[in-house]
């Protein structure tokens, strides 16, 4: 089935293709891939980034706020890059390019995304504490991308790397995966020693 994928502000669009017409900012984005490409670049697959404030171990619903967009910046047939937007008092604005392993997880999961037999929105879920982030796949594929917080029917796939424990590329359903993280997030319980 098909994603369903949500589209971005369109600030944030042209924030990031005048960032991509720019040779400064292109120049100065210190992503060899990027640097070196011939041809014609292009943003495509703009994915909500929400940040995970608060999980419940007991499975209470989870709070998370949406903190920008992220565009795969694309060179012919793959991937080169990626572009982050945030939004600013005045707006969303380009925040930077960059490379790496999410860059190709990313892609890896929205593949696997597509072989699921079911339509969801994709969207990307950030969880700092834990330096992990996830395809998050909503199931209401109509939903506002820049609010809600991860259904239980919804699907959490963890991108790689992921911690240690939680396998990179392996489907949870939202209800199995935030328990364990909201347990690894939960404070360590203080040590009474005997009087």
């Amino acid at each position: 089935m098909p994603l369903h994928v949500p589209p971005a502000p369109a600030p944030a669009l042209r924030s990031v293709l005048a960032a991509l017409g720019s040779p400064t900012a292109v120049r100065d984005a210190r992503t060899p891939a990027l640097q070196s490409v011939q041809g014609p670049l292009s943003p495509e697959l703009p994915l909500p980034v929400h940040v995970l404030d608060q999980v419940d171990p007991a499975g209470n619903t989870p709070r998370t706020r949406l903190v920008g967009w992220r565009f795969l910046i694309r060179s012919g047939d793959r991937a080169v890059a990626a572009a982050d937007t945030m939004l600013t008092a005045d707006g969303w604005t380009f925040s930077r390019f960059f490379e790496g392993p999410y860059l190709t997880a990313t892609e890896r999961a929205l593949r696997q995304a597509e072989t699921l037999g079911i339509s969801y929105q994709p969207r990307l879920l950030s969880v700092p504490e834990l330096y992990m982030l996830m395809l998050w796949l909503h199931e209401d594929t109509e939903a506002d991308a820049s609010a809600g917080s991860p259904a239980p029917a919804d699907v959490l796939v963890p991108l790689a790397p992921a911690p240690p424990g939680i396998a990179a590329h392996r489907p949870h359903r939202a209800t199995e995966l935030l328990p364990v993280i909201g347990l690894r997030l939960a404070p360590a319980p203080l040590l009474r020693t005997p009087a």
